[in-house]
């Protein structure tokens, strides 16, 4: 805490998330001071999801940080995930992208760029296609690399969703897709965590300011998306629209049942299936 924080009896809650337009969406209330939350001083930071899996691995950093669902297991000893603040694609999610039409069965045959290990999107593709071969590049060079023949295909997120076919790929399989085909539930990608130590008063405070930073921005989307333009990479307005209505909405306010069961199954699975190495217990705040 900085010194005149303190000295004004404030309490500092520092917040990571990534540099995305539906990330800066949700947190547009808060960034803007638009939410504030008497007797507390939000400070935000930047920072590519995977950056921010590790940093709450190792580290614990933030009291509040974006987490890809996948790496919630590593970090659940010093985190407890927000019931609100999720990414969950509703039939949609990751894909595997290619310069050629590869089969289901010759996809799992070849070597796929993955945006990072902890990524909720190579949980998915392992669950899918556990043998599949894969190396990581940073997301943002993934369909760059496939195009340069560096890669046969790639597992993209992101805005990537929405700008894949631009670039002459072919769409092999949406992830999403083929969970709700296999479980018939959405497919939650990333979430935020709180930090446990600051005990369960402020922990359900700061969620429900996060709460109240959301339905801020679904109730002036149009100010809200402005200020996330400036995040939205390559994307046009009306892009950039579609993109954080596909992640930031009803769901994103309140994960409801059927979410909470499939952030359970999802990470029980990864736990079955042998990529997650220990049992899950999944704790929601607020």
């Amino acid at each position: 805490m900085t010194a005149s924080a303190e000295s004004a009896g404030i309490r500092e809650i520092t917040i990571a998330h990534s540099p995305d337009s539906d990330d800066a969406f949700m947190f547009y209330g808060l960034a803007t001071n638009k939410i504030r939350v008497n007797g507390y001083k939000f400070t935000h930071t930047l920072c590519d999801i995977e950056t921010l899996n590790q940093k709450a691995m190792k580290e614990a950093f933030y009291d509040v940080t974006a987490i890809s669902f996948h790496a919630y297991p590593y970090i659940q000893d010093n985190y407890a995930l927000m019931a609100c603040g999720g990414s969950v694609g509703e039939g949609y999610g990751p894909m595997i992208v290619a310069s050629q039409r590869f089969t289901l069965n010759e996809i799992k045959k070849v070597k796929v760029a993955v945006p990072g290990t902890l990524t909720t999107a190579f949980l998915a593709l392992k669950l899918f296609a556990p043998e599949i071969e894969t190396a990581v590049v940073p997301f943002d060079k993934i369909i760059p690399e496939v195009l340069a023949g560096n890669y046969h295909a790639g597992l993209i997120i992101h805005e990537g969703q929405l700008t894949y076919a631009h670039n002459g790929l072919h769409k092999i399989i949406d992830l999403g897709q083929w969970w709700r085909e296999e479980t018939g539930l959405p497919l939650p990608l990333g979430g935020n965590a709180i930090r446990r130590s600051l005990g369960t008063d402020v922990m359900l405070k700061v969620t429900q300011a996060l709460r109240d930073s959301i339905q801020h921005g679904l109730d002036h989307r149009e100010e809200a998306l402005s200020y996330a333009m400036q995040f939205a990479r390559d994307l046009d307005t009306n892009l950039a629209d579609k993109f954080v209505g596909m992640y930031v909405n009803e769901r994103t306010l309140n994960y409801g049942e059927d979410g909470r069961e499939a952030i359970r199954k999802l990470l029980t699975l990864g736990h079955e299936r042998g990529i997650i190495p220990h049992p899950v217990k999944v704790d929601f705040v607020g």
